[in-house]
């Protein structure tokens, strides 16, 4: 008698030990492909703003600078992804409705940069993911 009962007894905890391993493994599946999907949303993120600033600078050198400039630039990318540039000029005799951080330049080579700040925004999961990409270039 006392034989049977050791017997339920470690079936039982055999039982608990193996259900409490499931819910682990199920938990650290489930946690594993959300981090999967949220990483390869940032890498995406982060490719799409280094892209835009490309575009940024495009857009600045097909433009013509003397009228006046290019402020902003705002669009949305497969409809969750929404992107926003600000762009700050730096340099001599740039027209009045620029975005002029400095206008005491004295060097050539520095006249007309540009700092671009690109704000990219993924709006498709639970979790929103915003991403900010600072850099200053000479178009």
């Amino acid at each position: 008698m006392k034989r049977s009962g050791f017997s339920l007894l470690l079936a039982i905890i055999v039982m608990i030990t193996i259900a409490t391993l499931m819910a682990l493994m199920l938990s650290l599946s489930s946690t594993t492909a959300k981090q999967t999907t949220d990483i390869y949303v940032s890498e995406q993120t982060k490719l799409l703003a280094k892209s835009a600033t490309e575009l940024a600078l495009l857009a600045i050198s097909g433009h013509d600078n003397s009228l006046n400039c290019i402020n902003n630039i705002n669009f949305t990318f497969q409809t969750n992804y929404s992107v926003t540039m600000k762009l700050y000029y730096i340099g001599n005799s740039l027209p009045a409705g620029c975005n002029t951080i400095a206008n005491t330049i004295s060097t050539k080579e520095s006249n007309g940069t540009v700092i671009i700040d690109t704000y990219v925004d993924y709006n498709g999961s639970s979790e929103p993911i915003r991403y900010h990409r600072r850099t200053i270039q000479k178009p």
